[in-house]
């Protein structure tokens, strides 16, 4: 029937596909600090664009990231709900996992190239994953791409030196895409013609062919680091100095 695909760790995206993979409608919000008004109207527009009803869902993918704490959660936890209360299943597909295969597909990468793909992670750092190329059409016609080095957090020039000095042998391609390199090219000389955030489309074709090749696809955000916002600590007990008041 159809797959609803959609991710929130850089922009909001959503698409509809069919059981294929075949893109059936998708929408797209750079709304970056409200994840949560945009999603909803987004869905309820791929699936009216593409004359389905929630109940024609045969599964949700979500991207599990990596990225800041408060929109990845408003991605997933949404994915997860209307999964659940449709009795369907909710695959997920790491964010960057998803940037690199696109990336395979619009650079014309072939097995043996890589990709750093980087997405921004604020306070001057990116989330970044390395992956080789495997294969350029795989399973149901989708890149396969595998993880090399990651997904791990840290400044752009830390990353920089230690995977943008080690290139791939025999003279391979190694490729850098995604927003977080193109905030910071100096360190992170971005490909031309590169994705910078995951296509949900992409996404649904991924989870469809790793769902069709028996792995695992939880749906487990990748934080990475804690949360900017957090609890404030319990108050310090005072403990009175000797001779003073109890």
């Amino acid at each position: 029937m159809a797959v609803l695909a959609l991710d929130t760790s850089a922009a909001v995206t959503v698409a509809v596909t069919d059981d294929d993979g075949g893109r059936l409608a998708a929408r797209a919000s750079d709304e970056r600090r409200r994840h949560a008004e945009s999603l909803a109207p987004l869905i309820t527009e791929v699936l009216a664009e593409a004359g389905l009803d929630r109940t024609d869902l045969t599964a949700v993918v979500g991207g599990t990231g990596p990225a800041p704490f408060t929109g990845l959660r408003v991605g997933l936890v949404t994915a997860r709900t209307l999964a659940l209360s449709l009795g369907i299943e909710v695959l997920g597909v790491p964010s960057l996992d998803a940037l690199a295969v696109q990336a395979v597909a619009d650079l014309g990468l072939n097995p043996g190239d890589e990709v750093l793909a980087a997405s921004d992670a604020r306070r001057k750092e990116v989330y970044w994953a390395r992956y080789g190329v495997i294969a350029h059409e795989g399973p149901h016609g989708v890149p396969v791409v595998g993880t090399l080095a990651g997904p791990d957090v840290g400044k752009p020039a830390d990353v920089a030196a230690a995977q943008l000095t080690a290139p791939p042998e025999d003279g391979a391609r190694l490729v850098v895409v995604g927003e977080g390199a193109a905030l910071y090219p100096d360190h992170l000389p971005i490909a031309e013609d590169a994705p910078l955030v995951p296509d949900a489309t992409v996404l649904a074709r991924v989870a469809l062919a790793r769902r069709a090749a028996g792995v695992d696809l939880p749906t487990e955000p990748l934080y990475l680091r804690r949360p900017d916002v957090q609890e404030p600590a319990g108050a310090k007990r005072v403990v009175p100095a000797a001779g003073g008041a109890p």
